[in-house]
């Protein structure tokens, strides 16, 4: 009788593409405090890698674009994981977001140099379209960490408007500190929330209904079919 084939429990490793992306990454945080965020400290992360420049088109055919969508996408996964520990059932709704917020500018901070080089790239108005995507992915998983459930208009509202504090909160993270960055977050915070309930109870859709009203009673006459 043969033995039974041994099963491990480690998880399968992701393919060569997966883990050269990773390892590319890790070579381009290194250099980007010296090289920036550009062309040049891609094909020395590639270099530092064995790869060639085909092999650099393969994987990263849009070259600085790619590596910050990646970067984002671990400080992401880092945030995530940071958040894992904590219950967002035993928090307000304003402080389940504060601390989705600080974990993701912490997440960010422990490769402060390579991030401000990053950020600086994704503010060139050639790469706002990517800075604006990665800002709402991040927004996207903080919210579902939040619980949030919305699946009307309000699950769009939502996301763009932590995407707008995201932005600007990150970028006084990276430059300005952590205090500043954290007293704006709170600060914008509190805007929302007051927002919020100045509109709690407000029908919004009044002047729509007023309109198509208006438009029925101009095509049908004084009273509009039931």
């Amino acid at each position: 009788m043969t033995d039974a084939p041994h099963l491990s429990n480690d998880p399968p490793e992701g393919d060569w593409a997966d883990r050269m992306e990773q390892a590319v990454l890790d070579a381009a945080v290194q250099r980007a405090p010296a090289l920036g965020w550009n062309g040049r400290m891609v094909r020395a992360a590639c270099e530092a890698n064995g790869l060639s420049r085909g092999d650099e088109e393969l994987l990263f055919p849009n070259g600085a674009r790619d590596l910050a969508a990646l970067l984002s996408r671990r400080h992401d996964d880092r945030a995530m994981a940071s958040l894992a520990e904590v219950d967002p059932k035993s928090l307000k709704i304003r402080e389940r977001i504060a601390r989705a917020v600080s974990a993701r500018m912490e997440a960010g901070a422990a490769d402060l140099e390579a991030t401000r080089r990053c950020a600086a790239f994704l503010a060139l108005p050639t790469n706002t379209d990517l800075g604006l995507k990665l800002a709402w992915e991040t927004a996207d998983l903080l919210w579902n960490w939040a619980g949030d459930t919305a699946t009307d208009w309000n699950h769009y509202s939502k996301r763009a408007i932590l995407s707008g504090i995201l932005i600007p909160a990150l970028t006084m993270r990276w430059f300005d500190g952590k205090d500043a960055a954290d007293a704006f977050v709170a600060r914008r915070i509190e805007n929302v929330m007051a927002f919020e309930k100045w509109k709690a109870g407000k029908d919004f859709d009044a002047p729509l209904r007023r309109m198509t009203d208006a438009l029925s009673r101009m095509r049908y006459g004084a009273k509009a079919p039931q």
